[in-house]
């Protein structure tokens, strides 16, 4: 039996590995809610660790937000991802624990990286202002891993995920990203005989978008690639993996797939006097791809299953 640790089992990403573990009778899963286990505590970290044994951890735990959030606490973005990084992280090492994988960002790289953004594109320009103390966290996880692997032998892999939407997304009015923040307006002016919907911008940023299942079964194929595999497919066993479709849609054509999806029936509207944002954002999964994983699940596909979702849970996001 493999005792693993998910850390961040209620976020998007965290639930979605949890689901994907249980689906495999030789894994026991070990999660611990906020009360139980305060990830900013290092010595409650280290106490947990010692106590569990852990065979594998996954780290989904981090402080995440919005451009208004990133904004607004830069200070708290910085300090309790790098904590909680670093608690989890040497406590795996000094409680035994041979295989981590840490869950970053695409926006660990530069603001204007080449498209579609490779692997060896970070630390090579200056990152997006407007989220750089959650970005620098992050990539101080990557080196924080790569680092532990040449000192002391461990296992301990990356992963950057690209546009991640699906099952426990956050569908706040104003907090959300793009998916979850269209959907609920759709569903919204569906319920309410609206004419029209208005989207932000002129539609033609191009996008790409992973459904959170198969952002989890690719961290558990990752999780447990070997070694050598491993090792030929990312150069290194110091590097960090991209995890993405490698396609991209523009929003108009992601929104117009979401009207269909959600039953709209109105005219989809693009307000040109608002902001558009990065032109293109894509991941290079090559990698990834020549390790033996690909996605699974189309952008359509997809959206069906989270509006699914969202209408048998949308009393949580009332208000």
């Amino acid at each position: 039996m493999t005792k693993v640790f998910v850390a961040g089992h209620n976020g998007m990403v965290g639930s979605a590995i949890c689901r994907q573990l249980a689906a495999d009778d030789s894994v026991e899963v070990i999660t611990a809610s906020r009360q139980a286990l305060d990830l900013l505590s290092q010595s409650d970290v280290a106490r947990f660790f010692d106590e569990h044994k852990f065979d594998q951890v996954y780290l989904a735990a981090a402080k995440v937000g919005g451009i208004w959030a990133n904004n607004e606490y830069p200070a708290e973005f910085i300090y309790q991802n790098l904590t909680i990084q670093n608690n989890v992280i040497h406590s795996a090492y000094q409680s035994g624990v041979k295989k981590l994988l840490f869950l970053g960002s695409s926006c660990i790289y530069p603001k204007l990286a080449e498209q579609p953004m490779q692997e060896s594109a970070l630390l090579t320009g200056v990152l997006e202002p407007t989220n750089e103390p959650y970005a620098i966290a992050k990539i101080a996880g990557i080196k924080m891993c790569e680092s532990y692997n040449r000192q002391y032998g461990v296992d301990y892999r990356s992963v950057m995920p690209t546009n991640l939407y699906g099952e426990n997304d956050n569908f706040h009015p104003e907090n959300s990203h793009v998916i979850p923040a269209l959907m609920r307006r759709f569903h919204e002016a569906k319920l309410a005989g609206d004419a029209e919907v208005v989207v932000w911008g002129t539609g033609k940023p191009m996008r790409e978008f992973l459904h959170v299942d198969d952002m989890a079964a690719a961290s558990v194929f990752v999780m447990n690639a070997d070694v050598e595999t491993y090792q030929a497919n990312t150069e290194t066993m110091l590097s960090h993996l991209n995890v993405g479709t490698g396609e991209d849609c523009t929003i108009a054509e992601m929104a117009l797939t979401m009207a269909e999806v959600v039953g709209f029936e109105g005219e989809v509207v693009f307000d040109s006097t608002k902001p558009d944002g990065t032109p293109r954002k894509l991941m290079d999964v090559s990698k990834l791809n020549a390790l033996g994983w690909k996605h699974s699940i189309s952008l359509k596909e997809g959206l069906t299953m989270t509006y699914e979702w969202f209408l048998q849970h949308q009393d949580d996001f009332r208000g």
